[in-house]
């Protein structure tokens, strides 16, 4: 998924004859703090409530401060993680894109960013989560698929997390059943452990009864 394809449909962008009050009704309106500047199809810079407030110019034309306005932007052609990570290390609630040519195509706000993200990780896909720890060096991704599809189960999405300087990985499995106390049980026989579960609470309840039970086996063996 690229950027072209994130392009709000709603999200106007300021002309540099317009206000700074206009640009503020606006960012109220659509709920974002950040408006790209464009004259014609030049994009001249992103505007922000603060910048607003702090030139004082909400009755002042937004073109006359060219100097203040930032400068990020995205291009069509660039993958929706570079744009999630141009809009978070850059703080923006808004990101304009350009083109190869360097004209300006849109924007995309964050708000249509987390929406397109959620269908990236099937988010709204049935399924329960599995959060399993590691060592960074015992990972494999092969191992971890062939238990989960030796279950009958297939994995919707993952995505890993490591502490800076940390041996351990959080690795996060979205998986497409309801029910995980199979690959849960599988998983504690391959030895790995399981940080967190997250499915319907009556089957958690099922799977703490089954090893109780299976404890109470053991020790009356």
């Amino acid at each position: 998924m690229i950027a072209q394809n994130l392009l709000s449909e709603v999200v106007p962008c300021l002309r540099p004859s317009d206000t700074g009050q206009k640009a503020l009704n606006w960012m109220e309106i659509f709920r974002i703090s950040h408006l790209p500047v464009v004259d014609g199809k030049r994009f001249i810079g992103l505007i922000s409530d603060k910048i607003i407030y702090d030139l004082n110019i909400m009755d002042k034309p937004v073109g006359d401060y060219t100097d203040h306005l930032l400068s990020p932007h995205i291009h069509t052609n660039q993958h929706i993680y570079e744009v999630f990570s141009a809009a978070s290390v850059l703080k923006l609630s808004a990101i304009p894109v350009l083109n190869l040519h360097h004209e300006y195509c849109g924007v995309i706000t964050v708000y249509d960013l987390a929406q397109k993200f959620a269908d990236l990780v099937a988010v709204r896909e049935p399924g329960g989560v599995i959060v399993l720890e590691i060592n960074a060096i015992d990972y494999s991704l092969s191992q971890i698929a062939q238990i989960v599809e030796g279950n009958d189960a297939k994995i919707l999405s993952f995505f890993i997390h490591q502490e800076p300087e940390s041996r351990q990985m959080n690795v996060t499995l979205k998986i497409n059943v309801i029910d995980l106390s199979a690959i849960i049980q599988t998983f504690v026989r391959y030895d790995y452990n399981i940080k967190a579960v997250y499915m319907d609470e009556s089957m958690m309840q099922n799977l703490y009864d089954d090893r109780f039970d299976q404890l109470m086996k053991y020790m009356n063996y």
